[in-house]
């Protein structure tokens, strides 16, 4: 469904009456197109305290040729802000910058790790983390602000990309830790999937046929898998991907064993979309919407992962990306059983992240999306639905084009540095952290 109140601020009449009147004024973000892979202007480097990054070749390679006037994307290298005082130059260094960037703009800002060695550093460095926050509930016009840590630029390359492009429209607010693991770039940076093959479950429509369409736009050959109900649309979504259908009930017992039945070759990149809601406050619900949201969300995550990586299916190089969403981080009324369905697989991705890793060369991350514009959510009632709009940062809900984009950033072959993150896609959300 059109959002026609963000169509409305556009027109003349809407910024006179939303200015007069105190309103949100969402602004059209700028999204990735063939036509436009990059953000319409130049990018500024800056430093505060003394930085051992050599960002410079790193950031000649995001697409953004270097300026600082009108900048499309602000980069704060913090990583050497050690104490109070130093943080003063964060405040030196984008003061005078920040009214300048350009709207659907990014201003990212790079932090350290925190030193438990020093907590003068971790003070300092934790201050990043409220600030950029607060910045990005400021900043306006359709401009995010996010954080990474992290201890080296090449590691961090995909983030970088991914984050200063107009494929993180929708991402902002956001603390993403980058380690330090060793990484071998693509052969191509536009299909860096190219020879690998992704599984994506609940993928005849929504969200799951954006990640699908999206992982297939950069090289995967796509599985698309939903229920037995719905094997006609994933045949369809499949055909027009030049992918395959798997119809299968991801709950049932022996799910695993029949994908790693299908997947003779193996599996590069597995997408755990299929979600289900029952929505029911605790006092009304019954036990089978609670058992049923509880099977779909989670249950199914834990067993066919489990399966999948006991048998090899998935090995060196592997990418696993859960959803999970901010009913589960922040909690929504009428829906304790989604909301712990998907804070269990925040904890699931927290959990098996650094074994995966260790024992099967995995990544485990997730997509934790706010309010998107699916079916599902143009059947809220009309006030709901533009609360749900509105309440966050960016004042406009997300496409599923932006949970799309974010898992093919944590898919990414350059992405194994990122690992046991939960990756809001909400817009910076005004409920939760």
């Amino acid at each position: 469904m059109a959002d026609r109140y963000l169509s409305f601020t556009g027109t003349a009449p809407g910024r006179f009456l939303t200015r007069r009147l105190g309103l949100p004024r969402p602004a059209e973000l700028i999204r990735w197109t063939p036509e436009r892979p990059a953000l319409p202007g130049p990018l500024l480097h800056l430093t505060a305290g003394t930085s051992a990054l050599d960002l410079g070749p790193v950031l000649r390679r995001t697409g953004l040729a270097p300026g600082d006037r009108d900048p499309a994307a602000v980069v704060l290298d913090a990583t050497g802000v050690r104490d109070v005082a130093a943080l003063a130059e964060v405040h030196a260094a984008l003061h005078p910058v920040v009214r300048s960037v350009l709207p659907s703009g990014r201003i990212l800002v790079l932090g350290a790790p925190l030193d438990p060695a020093d907590h003068h550093q971790s003070a300092a460095q934790q201050a990043l983390e409220g600030f950029t926050r607060s910045l990005g509930k400021e900043i306006g016009r359709g401009r995010t602000v996010n954080l990474v840590r992290l201890t080296d630029a090449g590691a961090a390359e995909s983030t970088l990309r991914f984050l200063l492009s107009p494929r993180s429209a929708y991402v902002s607010g956001q603390v993403i830790e980058v380690g330090g693991a060793a990484v071998t770039p693509p052969d191509d940076w536009d299909r860096p999937l190219a020879g690998r093959t992704a599984l994506v479950t609940g993928a005849a429509r929504g969200i799951g046929e954006a990640v699908a369409g999206t992982l297939a736009r950069d090289g995967a050959r796509v599985v698309v898998l939903d229920v037995p109900a719905a094997e006609a649309d994933a045949r369809r979504v499949a055909a027009r991907l030049g992918g395959t259908a798997l119809a299968l009930d991801i709950t049932a017992a022996d799910a695993g064993a029949r994908i790693a039945a299908a997947l003779p070759d193996g599996l590069d990149v597995l997408v755990h979309n299929a979600g289900i809601t029952r929505d029911r406050r605790l006092a009304n619900m019954p036990a089978d919407r609670w058992r049923s949201v509880l099977e779909v969300n989670l249950g199914s995550v834990l067993r066919t992962t489990d399966t999948l990586l006991a048998r090899g299916v998935l090995g060196e190089g592997g990418r696993i990306v859960a959803t999970a969403s901010i009913a589960g981080l922040a909690g929504n009324a009428g829906q304790t059983n989604y909301g712990a369905s998907k804070a269990g697989v925040a904890g699931l991705v927290r959990s098996l992240a650094p074994r995966a890793l260790a024992e099967h060369g995995v990544t485990v991350n997730a997509v934790a999306p706010g309010f998107i514009e699916t079916r599902m959510t143009a059947a809220i009632p009309l006030l709901l639905r533009e609360a749900g709009r509105r309440m966050n940062s960016l004042a406009q809900g997300g496409l599923p084009a932006d949970v799309a984009e974010t898992t093919a950033w944590l898919a990414h072959p350059a992405s194994g540095p990122v690992n046991g993150q939960v990756v809001r896609v909400c817009g910076q959300s005004l409920l939760g952290a």
